[in-house]
């Protein structure tokens, strides 16, 4: 059952986004070579938690840390550690905020220092691909013409998409009803009703869509380790249109 949230709890969430979106520009500042991982887990703890709220992903299902982090060939669920970004890397930064009882979840794709124009490229049409999905948050469209949208996106470009991690609803729970996949037929799934809230995930690869779960059982890489991009919002569905809740 999809939850249909009210205008009091949107905007609780909006706060939680809020906070996201913040977190993600203090990780922004702080990304460049020889940074590791886990320095920016704790940055981005610490900010978290001054401001009121709690990193949701930490503890969650036994994650162990308060944000995610994917290099290169990662796709999404990489555990920080003490390794060190180096030029020319990519790395995929997803935080989850609980606020209020409300959670936020958003993720970026960010160079780390000059990258080639491949990595640039493929960061680029992820990001396109989100948008466009954002684009037909409108009531009265089905799910997945958002779904479509990502996908049309990502493959007019030459990439592919994940297809075992989607997006999903979200709420007082970090993941709710209904799932998102990032490819799909427009006019399929149910309509869109004001009110319901959505995270919104493309996983766009420069390979194969394929992927692979490494030994720690947690972080997911592409098969055939091509780089992958990833960027996420939460958007609220309204009767004027998209909200996106992960923005400053």
């Amino acid at each position: 059952m999809i939850i249909r949230k009210s205008i009091e709890e949107i905007e609780i969430m909006r706060e939680a986004g809020r906070i996201v979106a913040q977190t993600l520009e203090a990780i922004k500042r702080a990304v460049k070579p020889e940074i590791s991982t886990i320095k920016l887990d704790k940055i981005a703890e610490d900010f978290i938690t001054k401001k009121g709220a709690k990193p949701a992903f930490k503890g969650y299902r036994g994650f162990p840390a308060a944000i995610c982090v994917s290099i290169n060939e990662g796709v999404v669920h990489g555990i920080p550690s003490c390794r060190r970004l180096k030029e020319g890397d990519i790395i995929s930064i997803d935080i989850g905020v609980e606020y209020r009882g409300f959670h936020g979840d958003a993720a970026i794709t960010l160079p780390v220092g000059r990258v080639s124009s491949e990595a640039s490229r493929l960061i680029e049409i992820a990001k396109k691909a989100l948008q466009m999905g954002i684009s037909q948050c409108v009531v009265g469209n089905h799910l997945y013409d958002i779904s479509h949208a990502i996908q049309t996106v990502a493959e007019k470009a030459g990439y592919s998409v994940v297809r075992e991690f989607v997006g999903h609803g979200i709420g007082r729970s970090m993941h709710e009803d209904p799932q998102i996949p990032n490819y799909g037929h427009p006019g399929k799934g149910p309509r869109l009703e004001e009110g319901m809230v959505f995270a919104l995930e493309p996983m766009v690869n420069a390979g194969g869509h394929e992927v692979e779960v490494l030994p720690d059982k947690w972080g997911v890489v592409t098969r055939d380790r091509s780089l992958s991009a990833h960027f996420e919002h939460t958007v609220a569905i309204t009767k004027v249109g998209p909200l996106v809740l992960t923005s400053l």
